[in-house]
């Protein structure tokens, strides 16, 4: 049974043993040491001042994260944000991927986000430690390339590009209301019972 929830800092630990496969088996994290779990706990906290922070979970366990955080950092910028997604290796394939991403869209959108972002690592070719399978999910989740930046990672002795894929999810208008913070809209969806 797969149920996706706002992630919890308890989470931590389940989460960061989910990241650090990716950072250290693969090129789709481009970082090169895993974090500490305190430092990692941390990362968490920022983002959920703001941003939505959702797991997905099947029979109990948690099996993936995704979330959202600021596209730049300016305030032009408020309407647009970048999202992340990350499953444990074995839980691909399955639809947990799709749901929680989902989910993900929906509180975005509920907050007054129209603009989503994705920065990918994406190979000449594929190789041992990255695919384009990240790009393909995207894209068969709405989101088109806007831009490549060729080579410009270097992992595992390798030179990786880097693209931005985009997706619109809202009306962009004249007179735009303020992007409110998830926490705000959380307690609003909550108190529907949504």
């Amino acid at each position: 049974m797969m149920t996706i929830r706002d992630a919890a800092l308890e989470d931590a630990g389940r989460i960061l043993e989910i990241y650090s496969y990716y950072v250290e088996h693969t090129a789709i994290s481009f970082e090169y040491d895993t974090p500490s779990l305190e430092a990692f706990r941390g990362r968490m906290e920022r983002t959920m001042r703001r941003y939505p922070y959702l797991v997905v979970l099947e029979d109990g366990r948690i099996e993936g994260y995704a979330y959202a955080g600021p596209f730049v950092g300016r305030a032009a910028y408020d309407w647009a944000c970048e999202t992340t997604i990350y499953l444990a290796p074995d839980a691909r394939k399955r639809g947990l991927g799709r749901a929680l991403y989902q989910a993900l869209e929906e509180a975005l959108g509920a907050m007054g986000v129209l603009n989503l972002y994705a920065c990918i690592g994406l190979p000449e070719k594929g190789d041992e430690y990255l695919t384009p399978n990240s790009a393909e999910f995207h894209a068969h989740l709405g989101y088109r390339m806007v831009g490549t930046f060729r080579q410009c990672g270097r992992k595992f002795g390798r030179w990786y590009h880097m693209v931005w894929m985009e997706k619109v999810i809202g009306t962009h208008g004249e007179s735009q209301p303020p992007v409110r913070p998830y926490p705000e809209v959380r307690g609003e969806r909550t108190a529907d019972g949504e």
